[in-house]
């Protein structure tokens, strides 16, 4: 049966099929979204409670634990994470990536209600829920800066327009607003005259709540016409609010100007951003989990005049960080390469046919293959990603060998006399299982891959698929196209005394090449143990290379983007804090690769901050983003009080808890006292480490409190109870918001408090009152003392036991196995106890995880391969001696990787288990053949394996090299993105050259030692003649 003898017959129709698949692709790529790697949302769910006023502790026991008990029993839990902080608590559920986020966040709800009964009473609300991505990274910082308007002002219109209008743009998902907060009038109450009137905050809070209101008045009707009741009871500025009346002393009023400070300020003083240095307001924007992060940003950009328009022309909203630029700049470096494989590889079909005739064969088979992939991908809902493109520009290399087989056999019958129309029947009929089996081998290297769980079964799915499908699409069009256009294209080549120079040239050198691998070929079967001695060292250099290579996760790509983490000392003020900030904010603006700094602080965490920096294009600044960090991190190491963690945004970043830097350690222990005392040890140790940087533990007990004895028995007799207490200093230190201004656009707040002088020292506390009924103004020291402790800022858990996260960073040039290594051999050398146990988490837990599952993957891939050609041979012997293919094949990935200075990571391991693919192509072209001559012509086992592989030499080198050209881009790209692209491009050529060297000579030899071994086997089962 010859499957393209039809189309081979029918050329126009063959044509028409050939155009079909080429515009269905064309259409399809205007369709497919951009990203820069396929969207993997991890299904996460924060949960938040919210008890004002109560100390961590508190919050860990009376809510955080019956949460997480409860939530706990969902199905499908991998991780169950909560911080718990002065009067709030966070829990952090991932799930299974395969659960759905929606079923799993209606359980969520049922096991709030369920707990609801265990926490605390005085909770003023119930806890609540959001869906988030650990994984997910702002798309784009907006920057609101000013010099008329203050941050309070800004923060205003960021928030009631802007917000508002970039919220309802398609694919945006998250706004988040830092820098400030709304407008609001502020009261500083004087706590000396309060006391000289004998009046209390609580009178204030009282005076200003009666006589702000906001309540319906009613209407006046008369027969013809009806009048809306108006009353001037909403007080709008401060000064509105100065000459209310607070009291009557001796007749006279006392009015809140003679007791208070009012200003036009802000809600939350202890907030604070920054933009290249300048006060501004932050608009934060993130992306919605299948959003197309270029269209997106396309649509914000378009959005921006419109936007600039609807504010005052004195505020100035500029981009401070958006993602997209470096993606277009990637994608567009990939497809280059792309381009480039494909040229290559026709040159080398030019070179070794010397026939222009022939190389536009494949010239059209290459790209009709790749993009009639577009139109697949399109139905599977993938997009142009660094990964798919890459998996594109790889099989350029893959596609053309089914073309070259073809187009090969049909040109060497054609040189023997045969009519080119009957020459491609033959041709295409005699090589047609040849290439189903390399076509379908192939694509059985990648079913590991699409079976695989996990975050890197689900990134290299789309890359998996993509390479398959293009594989496909090139086994049709070489069995259809390449057949039709050989009979209609291919002529009989000319004496070589009428080629051109190049042509003479590059023929002699293949025939010396050629005469001399059939001369060493002859060698080696005659010295076959010499041949398999060296292949099984190969065997044994694998394991030796693969013990002894660094080994990574996910490479890290130059994003032109850092992101920075404030800590400061534990008891540091909101007004220090701020100028470490800015003091940070200089030094990293100072640095000649740094175009862009944003940072702000505030917002509850008052010694943290955070920092987003923008640096120059990759062709400005000429050093990568890791060596701006490893310069920055020596400057920035000289400022006291203070750290700043700086590191590139990992592309992957697989959950995880919120830490200081990119990979964590989390340790746990029954016992608290003994975390403590260890935690702080482990970090100290490894700060000394060299193979791993910026070290930081979220253990932070060393808090400064200002804690309060009340003497109880004194307090009841002069009439007060802790809730009047805590009322007053609340009203003194707590921002307390005491009544709210109604304006069309949104509501504002009056907030209370006492002068600054007051909260900026614990001897404040001398100066608070608090007004007994009946024994008036009494002094707060009258019944309690002070004294300043130590407390924890924060508690965490980890699967419902206390836990503490150490967080590094990898130095440049430091892999993750080396730091992950390092942890571990730290953590035995301090002699910690067996009562505490440590466990990598987020993006280092799936490192580890993925290392375990490495060679476990390549055995599926080599069973799956043996399995598939076993049913494509009917044999059980032959699929070995193509599997003895891939040892060499390994050694050679192997070594280039290390002679180039690149680590084991998912990406050239992806690359590994491609050339397991690949090469066996050179033993399935010498088999096939061999087997044939053996069955066809009788020839013995060494005379139809001699025959098969110097018959075979030509095509074999040829997809050989197209192969090899084809990763040739990828091996040597620069550029944006070029760190994923080299350890693919790299371990691909490497393992080509080494395995093209020495399966030309193993693949002959152990096909003699089986089919030796096969005919021991039948004279042993042939059953013997028994004497008569």
């Amino acid at each position: 049966m010859n499957i393209s003898e039809p189309f081979v017959r029918r050329p126009v129709a063959t044509t028409l099929l050939t155009i079909g698949i080429a515009l269905a692709g064309m259409v399809a790529f205007r369709q497919l979204p951009v990203a820069p790697l396929p969207q993997v949302a991890f299904p996460t769910i924060a949960v938040s409670a919210s008890l004002p006023g109560a100390s961590p502790d508190v919050m860990a026991a009376t809510v955080a634990m019956p949460l997480e008990r409860s939530l706990g029993r969902i199905a499908g839990l991998t991780e169950i994470t909560s911080t718990s902080s002065l009067g709030s608590t966070r829990v952090t559920l991932q799930f299974e990536l395969s659960r759905n986020i929606d079923a799993a966040a209606r359980e969520v709800q049922a096991a709030i209600n369920a707990a609801r009964s265990q926490l605390p009473t005085s909770l003023p609300s119930n806890p609540t829920y959001r869906k988030a991505n650990p994984a997910d990274a702002p798309v784009m910082i907006l920057a609101l800066t000013s010099q008329q308007y203050g941050q309070g002002r800004m923060y205003d219109y960021a928030q009631t327009v802007l917000a508002q209008k970039l919220s309802q743009i398609q694919g945006v998902g998250q706004v988040d607003i830092g820098g400030s907060s709304l407008p609001a009038v502020r009261v500083e109450t004087n706590p000396a005259a309060l006391a000289r009137y004998g009046i209390a905050a609580s009178d204030v809070s009282a005076a200003i709540n009666a006589n702000n209101a906001n309540r319906p008045k009613g209407v006046v009707e008369a027969d013809q016409r009806a009048w809306q009741i108006y009353a001037n009871d909403q007080s709008q500025s401060a000064a509105e609010y100065l000459p209310l009346i607070i009291a009557y002393r001796n007749g006279a009023a006392v009015r809140l100007s003679d007791v208070a400070q009012v200003t036009d300020s802000v809600q939350d003083l202890r907030n604070a951003g920054s933009a290249n240095g300048r006060p501004s307001v932050l608009l934060i924007i993130r992306t919605q989990p299948d959003a197309n992060i270029i269209e997106t940003v396309d649509r914000i950009m378009d959005l921006m005049p419109l936007m600039r328009a609807s504010i005052p022309a004195a505020i100035n909203l500029d981009v401070m960080m958006e993602r997209t630029s470096t993606i277009r700049a990637a994608v567009r470096e990939v497809e280059r390469s792309l381009l480039i494989a494909m040229v290559l590889v026709i040159l080398v079909v030019l070179v070794f046919l010397r026939s222009v005739r022939a190389a536009i064969i494949p010239a059209v088979a290459v790209p009709v293959s790749l993009v009639g992939t577009f139109s697949v991908m399109y139905l599977a809902g993938f997009s142009i990603n660094n990964l798919s493109l890459m998996a594109l520009t790889v099989a350029t290399g893959f596609v053309v060998d089914d073309a070259i087989v073809v187009l090969e056999n049909t040109a060497h019958h054609i040189e023997q006399g045969m009519p080119p129309f009957q020459a491609a029947l033959l041709g295409a009929r005699e090589v047609g299982f040849t290439v189903l089996s390399m076509s379908l081998s192939l694509i059985a290297v990648f079913i590991p891959i699409l079976l695989m769980g996990g975050i890197v079964g689900r990134l290299f799915r789309e890359f998996s698929i993509t390479l398959s499908v293009a594989v496909l699409v090139s086994l049709v069009v070489s069995l259809t196209t390449t057949p039709m256009m050989c009979s209609r294209m291919l002529r009989k080549q000319a004496p070589p005394s009428e080629e051109g120079r190049i042509a003479r040239l590059a023929e002699r050198g293949f025939a010396y090449f050629s005469g001399g691998y059939a001369s060493s070929l002859k060698w080696s079967l005659r010295h076959p143990l010499l041949i398999l001695v060296i292949l099984l060292c190969t065997v044994g250099l694998n394991f030796f290379l693969y013990a002894k290579i660094s080994k990574g996760f996910f490479p890290q790509q130059d994003t032109g983007r850092l992101f920075g983490n404030i800590r400061a000392d534990q008891g540091i003020s909101f007004q220090a804090m701020r100028q470490k900030l800015s003091d940070f904010v200089e030094i990293v603006k100072a640095d000649p690769a740094v175009e862009m700094v944003t940072a702000f602080t505030g917002g509850g965490q008052r010694n943290r901050g955070n920092m987003f920096i923008q640096l120059k294009p990759l062709e400005e600044r000429k050093v990568g983003a890791e060596q701006v960090v490893t310069r920055l991190r020596a400057k920035l190491a000289k400022e006291p009080g203070a750290q700043l963690f700086l590191a590139q945004a990992l592309d992957v970043r697989a959950g995880g808890r919120a830490s200081d830097s990119n990979y964590q350690f989390t340790l746990m222990a029954d016992d608290v006292d003994q975390l403590r005392l260890w935690a702080p040890r482990l970090e100290r140790a490894l700060n000394d480490v060299p193979d791993v940087a910026d070290v930081s533990s979220d253990q932070e007990v060393k808090g400064l409190q200002t804690s309060l004895v009340i003497d109880r028995d004194t307090a009841a007799r002069l009439g007060f109870g802790p809730k009047q207490i805590d009322q007053a200093l609340n009203l003194a230190f707590g921002q307390a918001i005491v009544s709210t201004i109604y304006r069309e656009l949104n509501q504002y707040r009056v907030v209370l408090e006492a002068a600054p002088r007051y909260w900026q020292s614990p001897e404040g506390l001398q100066d608070i009152n608090l007004l007994s009924p009946t024994a008036g103004l009494i002094p707060l020291s009258t019944f309690a003392r002070w004294e300043t402790t130590n407390t924890a800022l924060s508690i965490n858990h980890q699967s419902q036991f206390v836990a503490s996260t150490i967080s590094f960073n990898l130095p440049d040039g430091v892999s993750l196995s080396q730091a992950t290594a390092a942890v571990r051999a730290t953590m035995e050398r301090i002699g910690m106890p067996a009562t505490i146990h440590g466990s990598f988490q987020g993006t280092a837990r799936q490192f580890t995880e993925s290392l375990a599952s490495q060679p476990y993957l390549i055995l599926a891939a080599l069973v799956v391969i043996y399995i598939v050609l076993g049913m494509l041979y009917e044999d059980l012997v032959h699929p070995i001696t193509i599997l003895s293919t891939l040892p060499s094949a390994g050694v050679g990935a192997l070594l280039a990787l290390m002679l180039f200075g690149k680590e084991l990571n998912i990406i050239a391991m992806i690359g590994v288990i491609l050339l397991i693919g690949i090469v066996k192509k050179n033993a399935i072209m010498m088999i096939d053949l061999a087997i044939e001559k053996q069955r066809l012509a009788s020839e013995n086992p060494v005379e139809a394996i001699y025959d098969a592989a110097t018959r075979r030499f030509r095509p074999i080198m040829m997809t050989t090299c197209a192969a090899l050209f084809g990763a040739v881009p990828l091996a040597v790209a620069y550029g944006y993105g070029s760190e994923l692209r080299q350890p693919l491009g790299i371990s691909i050529m490497g393992g080509l050259i080494l395995s093209q060297l020495l399966t030309l000579y193993t693949t002959p030899v152990v096909y003699l030692y089986l089919e030796r071994a096969r005919a021991r086997v039948s004279r042993w089962k042939k059953p013997r003649v028994q004497p008569a």
